[in-house]
């Protein structure tokens, strides 16, 4: 019988039934529904609902049904709706009618609410480990090879000398800005829905702060007929995933570029990398390739989940039954993603040698036109003079070095004999020293802010904060 409906009522459909039934994927949120309602019922006992020893037999028996499920020995059945309908049918096989008092006050409208942020909350600290595990991995490569500079690009195309420990960094603090996404978003995560009913309050006197306390929520929700249709926080969590997804992506496409055989700025470790079933000399890095695809599955669930929202009236509606698919995907996903990355930066090497080829004299024509900036010329001209200046070595077949000085006196006469101490990569670079920049004083003062992030995000942790 279910838990729900007369005893006589009409069978559904069996069509129906699959469809409506959520146990194929919510049966993984059993820790937590029984976490929640191991601390409802010593709600309900203190609220003078349950007595001591009535509470003390649904503990003991929600905490042999975990202990069933944990070693996979529950039996599930077809009546079995929801992870909760088949956890509360079990406790009231093992307890007896007692069971049937854990219920009071409490509608699955706020237990499950409660527990899909049970399960966020508990992610939340893991995703932003992983987050920060390839941090340091970009990090260390900046430190490795702080000095070795390669080409940067606009459009794809060769646009000013970098260090390669800029580039890694550029990854590092887009990661930074999730990691920053996670923290801002957990209060309003870590908010208790419990005590909301199915959408009115419950009517008995629930200490919510106590239940809040208790399951480690830091406020409680301040309307129940909100608190049980919010899905703000599982909105925000699949944005926060998709976000992480879109800058793995960029990452992997740079990566994917860098190793081929056209740029061979950097080889990956065999470990991160296949073969061709029909190409033995090929190594692909189908790693990267699965990061930058599986960023559109993140993609797809916000979009997904966003459309179901937008067309909800208040209160709950069996729509939010979709709010759980998606979230478990997108954790499965990330946690996939982030468990091999790290590793693949660490193990990367970059090739000097491919790198500074690249460093072509044409990728310098700023520098000239800062050049002549220097001697007071507004930068518009020298932009004009510096354009002239190139197409003349294209023409000539020359690089810019090789271009005598009463040439360049032809298109400017501020051009001196120092000009050719313009077109040094290593100069071009070391001049970017301003807060942010290429420079090495600028590229170590980034790796020294990004550490003391880390310190402070380790000291001030979301999941340590006291109850409002």
């Amino acid at each position: 019988m279910r838990l729900w409906g007369a005893s006589t009522s009409r069978s559904l459909d069996p069509a129906f039934e699959r469809l409506n039934a959520s146990l194929p994927f919510d049966r993984r949120l059993y820790p937590q529904d029984i976490r929640g309602s191991i601390a409802w019922a010593r709600a309900l006992a203190r609220a003078g609902l349950l007595t001591l020893g009535e509470c003390d037999a649904i503990v003991t028996g929600l905490d042999a049904v975990k202990a069933e499920l944990d070693a996979g020995a529950f039996v599930f059945q077809f009546t079995d709706e929801d992870i909760h309908t088949a956890i509360e049918r079990r406790l009231m096989e093992c307890i007896g009618p007692v069971a049937g008092k854990l219920h009071t006050g409490r509608s699955r409208n706020d237990q499950v609410a409660t527990d899909l942020r049970l399960f966020l909350m508990e992610v939340w600290p893991q995703i932003d480990h992983r987050l920060r595990e390839l941090e340091e991995a970009l990090v260390a490569q900046a430190q490795a090879h702080i000095d070795l500079l390669m080409p940067g690009y606009t459009h794809l195309q060769r646009a000013q000398p970098i260090r390669y420990a800029h580039w890694c960094l550029a990854h590092a603090w887009a990661l930074e800005r999730d990691r920053e996404r996670l923290r801002e978003a957990y209060p309003r995560l870590a908010t208790l829905p419990l005590g909301s009913g199915a959408l009115s309050g419950t009517p008995f006197p629930i200490d919510r702060e106590g239940l809040a306390r208790e399951l480690g929520f830091l406020s409680i929700s301040h309307n129940s007929l909100d608190a049980v249709s919010d899905r703000d926080f599982v909105a925000e969590f699949l944005f926060i995933a998709a976000m992480i997804g879109v800058h793995l992506s960029r990452l992997a496409e740079d990566l994917i570029f860098f190793t081929s055989a056209e740029f061979g700025f950097i080889t990956l470790d065999p470990a991160y990398t296949t073969g061709s079933s029909l190409m033995p000399q090929k190594r692909n890095p189908d790693a990267l390739e699965l990061a930058r695809a599986k960023a559109g599955r993140l993609v797809g669930h916000l979009v997904g989940f966003l459309t179901v929202l937008k067309g909800l009236p208040s209160g709950y509606n069996k729509d939010l039954q979709e709010d759980k698919e998606p979230v478990f995907d997108a954790v499965d996903t990330l946690e996939m993603l982030l468990t091999v990355l790290p590793g693949l930066v660490r193990t990367m090497q970059p090739q000097p040698e491919r790198m500074r080829g690249a460093l072509e004299e044409t990728i310098l024509a700023t520098e000239l036109a800062d050049y002549l900036v220097r001697k007071g010329i507004p930068f518009r001209d020298a932009y004009r003079v510096v354009s002239e200046l190139v197409e003349e070595s294209l023409r000539e077949g020359r690089s810019l070095s090789a271009l005598p000085l009463e040439v360049m006196r032809r298109y400017h006469p501020a051009f001196d004999s120092d000009v050719y101490g313009a077109l040094d990569p290593e100069a071009a670079a070391e001049r970017r020293s301003i807060s942010g920049g290429t420079g090495r004083a600028a590229v170590e003062a980034q790796i020294r802010a990004l550490q003391a992030r880390w310190n402070r995000s380790l000291q001030a942790s979301p999941c340590s904060q006291e109850i409002k």
